[in-house]
């Protein structure tokens, strides 16, 4: 996967698909007046299902990261570590920490999904966002892919059988050779910025997350053990990577946020196993005050190839799996940010100019705005100040893996902005 591929003849649709029921027209040939009435009544004009919060998913958006992911360390084919090794750590893994590129990509809503009900349940007409996520590790400074993963956002209605509200389901696939059904729901939008909880990736013993172990690997000055990479001086001192980072990957999202101006937050919260959410995290992850919104605690899940799982239902805390990855938890933060920019003078027949926003300095991430007026003779801008509010999303995602008789939390950060620039307003660019 370190390889560019061509991606857009794989993924390309037809223009402006969408998931229609099939029309219940007269197909009766002995009827032929009434299929006749049927094929010229003018189709019913209906909207597509609510996205909800989903309708912030819409373009491309792309960001900066941290990923961190304890491998197993085959004895067969063990993994070389560019220095000495000198630890007391078993020599079955092998943490490894990416400082990650991502590029998050939404494709149109699919419309209306029907979905049969049986009995006293209604038909349940769904809408879906499809999207496709990649990311690059760029630690070293040349990107190498390390994830790919096509997918779609549900937005499912409220139902009585079960008796749910609106809830949103993540469904994604992922090339290791497993694939997730991820449900949840997303509190009412909060004013301000979000409260992001610490998120811990210390490994334990038997599923339970109270019993866990402390890995050398996971002191950052520690430049003798299982760990890629190793020796983490120069990033340390560049400021690119931090103890804290890696004590509690969710800082990375928390110094994004700490000097922008955020005047409303979503949550979505989502979990393979949303009844039960593992201690730690990322769910629960709420901002006080209010409880957790109700969401689906059966079905869903994960699903793995069967070199991952190593045996037919391996027990937990491991047994023989290879990397089973049993539970995937998830928050996405749906952020409005507020943005300065000075607008230059832009006299008549000025083409479009690109600005970055006052923040840039001290913001680790920051899109382009792009002012743009008409051309109307002896008119322009005169020039100014302006505040511009877009969308930005945050994750932090935690995937458990069971192997070596432990469960390793593998867990993923990101701040994602638009890619293309953000359009300032007409109205904030008058003519005179």
């Amino acid at each position: 996967m370190d390889e560019p591929k061509p991606l857009t003849n794989a993924f390309a649709k037809t223009a402006n698909f969408s998931i229609h029921q099939v029309d219940n027209v007269f197909r009766d040939a002995a009827q032929p007046a009434a299929a006749a009435a049927a094929r010229a009544a003018p189709p019913p004009i209906t909207l597509p299902p609510i996205l909800g919060p989903l309708s912030a998913f819409t373009g491309t958006f792309t960001g900066q990261g941290f990923n961190t992911i304890f491998r197993p360390d085959s004895a067969t084919t063990p993994t070389p570590m560019p220095g000495p090794v000198n630890t007391t750590d078993p020599a079955d893994n092998v943490l490894e920490l990416n400082l990650t590129d991502e590029t998050l990509s939404f494709s149109n809503n699919l419309g209306s999904i029907p979905n049969r009900g049986t009995g006293t349940q209604a038909d349940a007409f769904l809408n879906g966002v499809p999207y496709l996520q990649t990311i690059n590790d760029i630690t070293t400074g040349t990107p190498v892919g390390i994830h790919f993963e096509p997918g779609i956002w549900l937005a499912v209605p409220a139902t009585t059988n079960p008796n749910e509200p609106f809830t949103v389901a993540r469904m994604a696939s992922i090339p290791h050779g497993t694939t997730i059904t991820a449900q949840g729901a997303a509190l009412p939008p909060v004013a301000g910025k979000p409260t992001i909880a610490a998120i811990d990736i210390t490994p334990f013993i038997g599923g339970n997350p109270g019993n866990k172990i402390l890995f050398q690997n996971q002191t950052a000055t520690n430049n003798t053990t299982r760990r890629l990479p190793q020796d983490l001086t120069a990033l340390m001192a560049s400021g690119k990577l931090t103890q804290a980072m890696i004590t509690d990957p969710n800082t990375v999202l928390r110094n994004q946020i700490a000097h922008q101006t955020i005047t409303q937050t979503i949550v979505i919260e989502t979990s393979t196993k949303p009844g039960s959410p593992l201690s730690g995290g990322p769910l629960p992850a709420v901002p006080a005050p209010g409880p957790h919104p109700t969401a689906p605690n059966f079905a869903g899940g994960t699903a793995n190839i069967a070199f991952l799982e190593g045996q037919p239902n391996p027990p937990p805390g491991g047994g023989s799996a290879n990397a089973n990855a049993f539970q995937m938890d998830a928050v996405f933060w749906i952020e409005t940010v507020v943005y300065d920019i000075d607008v230059p003078h832009l006299p008549p027949g000025t083409p479009p100019v690109i600005l970055q926003p006052r923040q840039k300095g001290k913001v680790p991430l920051v899109p382009s705005f792009v002012a743009a007026i008409p051309f109307v003779p002896n008119k322009g801008f005169k020039g100014g100040h302006v505040r511009v509010a877009t969308t930005q999303i945050q994750y932090s995602q935690k995937v458990m893996l069971d192997f070596a008789g432990l469960t390793w939390p593998h867990v993923s950060v990101a701040s994602l902005v638009p890619a293309a620039p953000v359009p300032i307003p007409d109205h904030l660019l008058p003519l005179s």
